[in-house]
């Protein structure tokens, strides 16, 4: 027969073993969680780091390819050089093209990124006459491009140089480790006509998709009122290109 008391102190430890138990098993999911946030933490970290960036279209340098109010995810991976044959393999990397869209440090301020598309090579003849792009003396096709202006600037006039050489620039060869890039709004894009090339050590990499497009208003950021936030809200799904969501960049 079991004693009054001997039971008390079993049920005591039955208790106690259980509360444990159960201390023992938050333990275990909070510690399941905590490794799962920092997984997936040092994960994103790492995409962001090496992988792609986020990148938005400040400017119509590069319509209508992308307009205003795109936003990129940058392959950062793609024209990464690799150190040895085994990186080579691996890693999904391609060498540059010409009509390559690209993102990039802008050799006058390093902390401004610009995106524009590669017009010529290093080691490349380049110049514009009357609107066209040559290269090596050979007119190029560029389906991509729009001219919003008719008028065309001659280089003989050196009052107005920047308009003369949106139309009629070169010829330069482009010096090796750099490239001449343009954006695809030609009269309405500062590029390589007027500030140079770009260095290959300044490519941040190459857009891949645009995950978001939205029209904002001019001048929006300005306004910050009650009224002009619930005006935001409710414009929100009128003016989200819902077209270019996920439409992958050419």
């Amino acid at each position: 027969m079991t004693m009054p008391g001997k039971k008390k102190k079993e049920e005591k430890a039955k208790a106690k073993d259980k509360q444990e138990g159960k201390k023992k098993r938050e333990k275990s999911l909070f510690r399941e969680y905590f490794e799962l946030i920092a997984e997936t933490a040092v994960f994103v970290f790492f995409v962001l780091t090496y992988v792609v960036q986020a990148f938005q279209i400040p400017s119509g340098s590069m319509e209508p390819t992308l307009l205003v109010g795109d936003f990129l995810l940058v392959n950062k991976f793609v024209y990464a050089r690799p150190v040895d044959s085994f990186e080579a393999a691996i890693m999904p990397c391609r060498q540059l093209h010409r009509k390559d869209i690209i993102v990039f440090k802008y050799p006058i301020e390093l902390k401004q990124d610009f995106v524009k598309r590669v017009i010529a090579l290093e080691g490349e003849k380049v110049e514009i006459k009357n609107k066209q792009v040559y290269i090596n003396d050979k007119p190029i096709d560029e389906p991509y491009k729009v001219h919003i202006d008719s008028q065309t600037y001659e280089k003989s006039n050196y009052y107005q140089y920047n308009d003369a050489i949106r139309d009629n620039y070169g010829p330069v060869v482009v010096p090796p480790g750099h490239i001449f890039a343009m954006g695809d709004n030609r009269d309405n894009s500062y590029d390589s006509r007027y500030w140079g090339f770009v260095p290959f050590s300044y490519l941040k990499g190459r857009p891949w998709v645009i995950y978001f497009s939205y029209q904002a208003e001019k001048d929006a950021y300005l306004k910050n009122g009650v009224n002009d936030r619930l005006k935001k809200l409710f414009r929100f799904v009128f003016k989200t290109r819902w077209r270019r969501l996920l439409k992958v960049v050419m």
